[in-house]
């Protein structure tokens, strides 16, 4: 896996919502976009490799639920991922 923990630890001071916060929807939907755009690249290099392809199937099954969990929940911090992420939703 890429993601390093002091990249980890900068996704969390940057969307939690407090010191220490790695629980929370913004968090959580930071992290697995970072993820996603990691294998993403990976899997354009390696067309063959269908498990890092299910895997990446699931992260982003994973973070739509997340997201929708947090449009639900809390719009405005909704909008505010979306844009900060820069993902295209509908």
């Amino acid at each position: 896996m890429a993601l390093t923990k002091e990249a980890k630890q900068q996704l969390v001071t940057d969307f939690g919502r407090k010191e220490g916060d790695t629980g929370s929807p913004e968090v959580q939907v930071a992290i697995l976009t970072k993820r996603i755009v990691y294998l993403t690249e990976h899997l354009r290099a390696n067309k063959g490799d269908d498990s890092s392809r299910r895997g990446l199937l699931k992260l982003v099954g994973a973070r739509r639920r997340h997201l929708m969990y947090l449009a639900k929940r809390n719009p405005k911090a909704y909008e505010q991922v979306v844009a900060k992420l820069g993902l295209r939703r509908k």
